[in-house]
């Protein structure tokens, strides 16, 4: 099952498209000023959906920082999903052998993911009794149960099957999962091209199981280790790892600024989600994302 991008590719009737000289004409007729009528909502109302976006936050206290709290989730689990969009284009660029494609939507997946990271910084004032103000209105929510977060962390090739179980009872949501969980990760299909630029893999990466979480193989190693040592401008594999490796540097600083928030708010109390909250944390991150493109380095 293939995973949908974050927008149908239809066209929305509330955007009118416009001509560079239907733009210029326009111009002209208010003297070089904006715009200022219009018959229905804005154009850009219509295509950002703003007043929709400013209805989702509804605090479940009186404290005027669980907004803070409210909206960065938000904004992070736009991220995630944008992050899914763009290694899902790379995914579709590498199994058509198109590498030199993919490297624009990974560089485009760090980014986003570097903006993710900035999203932390809001959260930065936040203290142990300022969270506690609003804290048990959360009942047992969690960041844990992010789903859009557990489809990324599935794309990059992070796999525990049981994660998926909380999102039983939303059909949509745990099919969506499953799908990913069932189709190879990005990591997957890196593995695959290096085997078809004649990189010698053995039959049990080949025809593995793409559900169970990857585990490093000395040739999966070796073959980066090769890629590596051809310094020539036209090696796109060497500069598909880089890209690679700035997602994975991007991703694993989430992982480390979420750890510090924890820290900062919680301590070490138990999650509100049943999750040992700090530890959990701790050792989610010992899980390495493309695990051998590090290791290589090791023997460059």
């Amino acid at each position: 099952m293939e995973q949908t991008d974050l927008r149908a590719n239809t066209p929305n009737p509330a955007v009118r498209p416009a001509t560079p000289q239907q733009r210029r004409a326009r111009a002209a007729r208010n003297g070089g000023e904006p715009t200022l009528e219009f018959a229905d909502r804005t154009p850009y109302d219509a295509y950002v959906h703003a007043s929709t976006l400013h209805t989702l936050q509804q605090p479940l206290s009186s404290d005027p920082g669980e907004m803070s709290f409210l909206m960065v989730s938000q904004i992070m689990e736009l991220y995630f999903g944008l992050t899914c969009h763009e290694l899902r284009q790379a995914q579709r660029d590498l199994r058509a052998d198109r590498v030199w494609a993919a490297l624009a939507p990974l560089r485009r997946a760090a980014l986003h993911l570097e903006g993710l990271n900035a999203a932390w910084r809001g959260l930065r004032w936040m203290t142990p009794a300022d969270f506690n103000r609003f804290r048990n209105l959360l009942g047992e929510g969690s960041g844990f149960q992010s789903a859009m977060y557990r489809q990324l962390e599935f794309l990059l090739g992070l796999r525990d099957p049981a994660l998926i179980r909380p999102f039983r009872r939303q059909p949509r949501v745990y099919d969506d999962l499953h799908a990913v969980l069932a189709a190879p990760s990005l990591w997957d299909d890196v593995v695959a091209l290096l085997g078809r630029y004649g990189h010698e893999l053995p039959a049990e990466l080949r025809d593995r199981d793409v559900t169970v979480e990857h585990l490093p193989h000395p040739r999966v190693e070796a073959a980066w280790v090769a890629v590596y040592d051809d310094d020539g401008p036209d090696n796109h594999l060497r500069q598909l790892g880089d890209a690679l490796a700035d997602v994975a540097e991007q991703f694993g600083d989430w992982r480390w600024n979420h750890v510090k928030a924890v820290q900062r708010t919680m301590g070490a109390k138990v999650g509100s989600g049943g999750s040992a909250g700090l530890a959990w944390l701790q050792r989610s991150m010992s899980r390495v994302v493309f695990p051998e493109l590090w290791s290589a380095r090791t023997a460059m």
